[in-house]
């Protein structure tokens, strides 16, 4: 997939890269990323050396027919791991599992602790069950990323991607080994991930909201429908 897909991206966008010297040879880290765009997934291992485990929902790899088993496929290919995301506390459970395992094996296991896609450039507040959790469950290096512009390079309704270089900015590692055995306590696991935000916002330049991503989501969906609304009701008037 680095040849295939790595490589091509590359020569197109020709992204920019500072702080690859902070990714270790080898060993176990977590790369902790800001997330603007799909693409994310894709450019940051196409810089790497080394492979980068992500997770995605199961319904990417159960898909039948021809066209699932190509997308189960790729998804494999690009180092993703399938987590069955039904149930909000089960799917939360399964990242954790299946980012200790890819720890646990010497990888490096890449993880967006807003926990979804920024729906307007900011940097949102981080969720601290998962990354904080695995980071002090297995003693491994935490790695903040900064992806810059890659949002610009195909925004919401756009086909076609536009040919711009994107960056990446990898921070130096953190080190939480002070918070061993304190996995459970939800104050330190906020910390951690807080500490972890703070460095991302640095890196990335983004403005930052105290706020989870997924509420301000749902603040923008309701404001649009209450638009949409007002304005169909001053045209029936």
């Amino acid at each position: 997939m680095k040849f295939s897909i790595g490589g091509p991206l590359k020569a197109a966008f020709r992204p920019w890269v500072e702080g690859l010297e902070n990714i270790p040879a080898e060993g176990p880290a977590i790369l902790a990323s800001n997330h603007l765009s799909f693409s994310d997934s894709f450019f940051l291992p196409a810089v790497l050396d080394r492979k980068v485990t992500f997770i995605a929902k199961a319904e990417y790899f159960t898909s039948p027919g021809v066209k699932g088993k190509l997308t189960a496929a790729f998804f494999k290919g690009v180092g993703q791991l399938p987590v069955d995301r039904s149930g909000a506390r089960g799917a939360g459970e399964a990242a954790i599992k299946a980012g200790i395992q890819v720890i646990r094996g010497g990888g490096l296991f890449g993880i967006y602790p807003e926990g979804t896609r920024s729906p307007d450039g900011r940097l949102y507040r981080g969720k601290p069950g998962g990354l904080a959790r695995v980071a002090l469950a297995t003693g491994a290096p935490v790695i903040p990323v900064a992806m810059i512009d890659t949002e610009k390079i195909q925004p919401p309704g756009k086909v076609m991607p536009k040919l711009m270089r994107p960056g990446i900015r990898i921070g130096k590692p953190l080190d939480f080994g002070r918070y061993h055995g304190m996995d459970g306590d939800r104050f330190i696991l906020r910390s951690v991930t807080d500490e972890v935000m703070y460095e991302i916002m640095k890196l990335s330049g983004q403005e930052y909201v105290d706020i989870y991503a997924t509420a301000a989501k749902r603040q923008i969906a309701d404001a649009e429908k209450a638009a949409k609304a007002e304005k169909a009701e001053q045209g029936g008037a």
